[in-house]
């Protein structure tokens, strides 16, 4: 009954954002479990094809490179007619892309506000949308298709920070992530969404150049590795995550739900 609970064996993915930081572990993690191929996508040509060739060289299975800015909806609808013309059908969606801005509040910029706006809420809807003849080909009742929307902690909890359209975007991708599950697991589609915490990357450069002082916030005592985030969307992804619906993950190590909250005396 549980042979092969965790594995991708076969399985055709796509991972937006894919060249580094949450999207190559989540690549890698998929070729880990026997994907068959995984695609990836970036704006920079030359990092996402080496990170492509360093992937399939130490996983196995396919990485194909894509880079295509998929900022726009024009670009969502690029990246999608490459994939169709690839392949008949995608087994997993990973819309990871995504960009942070953070300003004060007297100063923050109608760019900085449109261009996190676009990619992180904007850009997972609309390529979803462009890939759904694909999805559902692949999708099945008993092997549905998958959508892992990329959230972040910054949308459950407030992030004391000035990343307001950051922060924003992020609660949005949490609802939106309920909308589209309700719509698309007629279909047998299942969407679901990963709120991550503190890892290393570009966009968390205080975890990634900082992690002991990070930890020491963190209630678990440490920052996230490749093998968490890795973890929880191999979960998702697999037959072990059929059954969880638009359902959305923290994987923060506790910082959401296993705080105290304010410091100090305790509440009357």
């Amino acid at each position: 009954m549980f042979n092969d609970l965790f594995s991708l064996k076969g399985r055709v993915a796509l991972v937006t954002g894919g060249s580094r930081g949450i999207g190559k572990m989540i690549a890698a993690g998929f070729l880990a479990q026997g994907a068959a191929k995984v695609y990836i996508t970036a704006r920079k040509a030359g990092p996402c094809e080496a990170t492509a060739k360093e992937l399939a060289a130490e996983y196995g299975g396919e990485c194909i490179a894509l880079p295509i800015d998929i900022s726009t909806v024009a670009g969502c609808d690029k990246l999608a007619g490459e994939i169709v013309k690839l392949e008949p059908k995608l087994d997993i969606l990973v819309n990871n892309a995504g960009a942070a801005w953070g300003a004060d509040f007297d100063e923050f910029p109608e760019s900085g506000w449109d261009k996190v706006m676009n990619l992180n809420l904007k850009t997972p809807f609309f390529l979803t949308q462009a890939l759904a003849t694909p999805l559902r080909a692949a999708a099945t009742a008993d092997r549905p298709a998958k959508v892992i929307n990329i959230a972040s902690i910054d949308g459950i909890f407030v992030n004391p920070m000035e990343t307001y359209s950051y922060a924003a975007s992020k609660a949005a991708v949490i609802h939106l992530t309920r909308r589209m599950a309700t719509r698309l697991i007629k279909q047998n589609i299942v969407v679901t969404a990963i709120a991550p915490g503190a890892f290393a990357s570009d966009m968390n450069k205080a975890a990634r150049d900082h992690s002991d002082e990070v930890a020491t916030r963190v209630p678990s005592g440490r920052v996230g590795t490749d093998e968490d985030m890795a973890g929880a969307a191999i979960y998702l992804a697999s037959r072990a995550g059929d059954y969880v619906v638009g359902a959305t993950i923290a994987v923060d190590g506790g910082i959401v739900y296993a705080n105290a909250g304010i410091k100090g005396e305790a509440w009357d």
